[in-house]
């Protein structure tokens, strides 16, 4: 499970190997540089990276150790994930409140008005035009 959930956190960024090195060693330095064929290695299931290792990536990727060691479940509720206090990125960019509330009023309303049209009428509410 880690080395598929360490792809797609990777992917998910438009990461490739060597640029995932590079940001890890630059913004979290603890004296253990990474490599693109290191972390390769990790994504193939040929090594397992140290505890150190595990933490400093789910750090970077801001998930939980247990999530990227495949022990959390991949689903989260986002109306918990938007009320939280987690930081939410997009493209690189942390959101602000006001910004995570908006997407999640977004969000909302297009699920309510996806529900709405794909609720079938009965007879009932079904209008003839007048004659």
């Amino acid at each position: 499970m880690f080395p598929e959930r360490l792809r797609a956190l990777r992917k998910g960024r438009g990461l490739s190997l060597p640029a995932l090195a590079a940001q890890l060693n630059r913004e979290i330095d603890d004296g253990h540089p990474n490599t693109g064929p290191q972390i390769g290695s990790w994504e193939r299931g040929t090594n397992t990276p140290s505890y150190l290792e595990v933490r400093k990536l789910a750090t970077f990727f801001g998930v939980s150790v247990d999530y990227l060691s495949g022990f959390q479940p991949a689903a989260v509720e986002l109306e918990d994930l938007f009320a939280g206090e987690t930081q939410l990125r997009f493209n690189g960019k942390t959101l602000t409140a006001k910004e995570r509330a908006e997407l999640y009023a977004l969000i909302k309303g297009y699920l309510h008005g996806r529900d709405d049209r794909d609720r079938v009428q009965s007879p009932d509410e079904v209008t003839l035009p007048l004659e």
